[in-house]
């Protein structure tokens, strides 16, 4: 009973603004069954120019308030958190919490050889791609690509401004030029940008979007926890938007990828002392 009474908890999921929307919308695909919690720290986006200090700071906070929602998984819909704070905040979290990097590793392997990288600055500067991927792959190449342009242009919703493109051009040209096959977008922004960067890539090159084999993971957990919530629904699991900024410019800038206007309410997150 107390599981089946757990399984129809909520799976926290968060990012610091609307890249975690690619999570959520393969939340919504493969676990349709399931409500979420999704939290956007738009107060201090982006976090690709942050340190790995604040970033584990900020992800203790949302986790400890994620918990306060009686989320039963937490999924990091950041690249940057996965790669600098997975580690650190697991071992002080009793419930599961999924990162991206390693999912999206294991599926660039099955593509290919030669494999990009683009991210935030400080997920570059992690090498946590190029350490998951060589572990999967020891023979593959990796070749990276900080874009800290690419999150405040598709958070002020300038994903087809043509100065979009240019950009985009400038960061994979060295990428083209060291003849890629596979590219990871080691962002949950950058899948929003999937059109932009089809226009620039050779036609062989494949998109890895983590988001859709993070989440594959979560379903698979649930499973083996007994948590996936089983019950038939007629409209799809509730979805609540928090976010620690401006709702309003949350909900305009995200209606083009939930096709409505969401309800966004405004929380802050209480500072928390952290574990050793």
């Amino acid at each position: 009973m107390v599981l089946q009474q757990e399984a129809r908890f909520p799976i926290g999921v968060f990012d610091s603004g609307v890249g975690g929307l690619t999570v959520l919308q393969e939340v919504h695909r493969q676990l349709p069954n399931e409500s979420v919690v999704y939290f956007g720290d738009t107060a201090r986006l982006p976090y690709g120019k942050r340190s790995p200090v604040e970033i584990i700071e900020y992800v203790y906070e949302i986790l400890h308030w994620m918990q306060s929602k009686q989320v039963k998984m937490a999924i990091m819909a950041c690249n940057t958190s996965s790669a600098l704070a997975l580690d650190v905040v697991r071992k002080d979290f009793d419930l599961p919490i999924l990162g991206l990097i390693l999912p999206g590793a294991r599926a660039a392997v099955g593509k290919g050889k030669r494999i990009g990288v683009i991210a935030t600055t400080a997920t570059v500067k992690s090498e946590a791609y190029v350490q998951a991927i060589r572990e999967s792959d020891p023979q593959a190449q990796v070749f990276q690509m900080d874009c800290p342009e690419f999150v405040p242009l598709i958070e002020s919703d300038r994903i087809q401004d043509p100065y979009t493109l240019q950009v985009a051009k400038v960061y994979l040209q060295p990428l083209i030029e060291a003849n890629i096959d596979t590219l990871v977008l080691g962002c949950t922004h950058y899948p929003h940008l999937s059109g932009v960067l089809r226009q620039i890539l050779p036609s062989h090159v494949a998109l890895v979007n983590p988001a859709s084999y993070v989440v594959r993971a979560a379903g698979q957990e649930l499973d083996l926890m007994g948590l996936k919530c089983l019950d038939s629904r007629s409209d799809r699991a509730e979805t609540r938007f928090f976010v620690s900024g401006e709702p309003d410019r949350f909900a305009q800038v995200s209606r083009r990828w939930l096709g409505k206007l969401p309800l966004v309410e405004k929380v802050s997150l209480s500072p928390v002392e952290l574990l050793s």
